[in-house]
């Protein structure tokens, strides 16, 4: 195929890029950052899919914050691009921060009380959850027993408060990123039309100038034929 790597990247490999890009987050960043404003829309349009991608890394739905965040940025008229580039905000370096406003926030809602030690015992419960899905799914075919445990466990201590208590601090965070980018996003597009008219314009006054250039030396020649 024409666009097929040369060098197949290896699986393990691309699963560590996933997690730490190639120059770090950081490059990954200002990589980011640069696509969002060069995206040709309007500042509103595109702080509406910045709204959208932030909101939905609130979410424990991993996976599938790409769908819903193009789907809400659909809905809300913003840039579905720009919406799938801000779900760049949920990262292993916010996550920890990003689960415990959502947890707090869920438990607050939902009336209980976060456990101390909670954060640290997420890895083991979505271990548990995830053993357990793999075993049901095993004893579909096999003569062992079903296990919801670990399943019913994650998912009232983890899932539903997180999914819950990740609506609100969305939205919180989500609309600050909006009005933070609208004016950023307007300046950097006048900036930029700026700098675009001024290439015009020398790109112009450099034509005007060739065409008087050769007026001159055709008129010279003609005088010189003529003399």
């Amino acid at each position: 195929m024409i666009f097929k790597r040369r060098d197949p990247k290896p699986f393990l490999r691309s699963i560590a890029e996933l997690l730490w890009p190639r120059g770090g987050w950081a490059r990954a960043f200002h990589y980011v950052k640069h696509r969002m404003r060069r995206l040709p829309d309007s500042p509103e349009r595109i702080a509406r899919g910045i709204w959208a991608g932030v909101f939905v890394t609130f979410s424990p739905l991993f996976g599938m914050h790409f769908f819903i965040a193009a789907f809400l940025a659909k809905i809300m008229k913003g840039n579905i691009l720009a919406s799938l580039m801000a779900t760049f905000v949920g990262n292993p370096l916010t996550f920890v921060f990003i689960a415990l406003a959502s947890l707090k926030s869920g438990h607050w809602i939902l009336g209980t009380e976060l456990e101390q030690g909670e954060l640290r015992s997420l890895s083991r419960k979505f271990s548990d959850a995830g053993s357990d899905l793999w075993q049901n799914v095993v004893s579909i075919f096999t003569p062992e027993k079903m296990d919801w445990s670990g399943l019913a466990i994650f998912s009232r201590d983890v899932f539903y408060p997180y999914l819950i208590g990740g609506i609100l601090p969305g939205i919180f965070f989500a609309t600050i990123s909006y009005y933070l980018a609208v004016p950023v996003l307007r300046a950097y597009q006048k900036r930029r039309r700026g700098v675009i008219k001024a290439k015009f314009e020398a790109l112009k006054a450099k034509t005007a100038a060739k065409a008087e250039e050769k007026k001159l030396a055709a008129k010279e020649k003609k005088e010189s034929a003529n003399g």
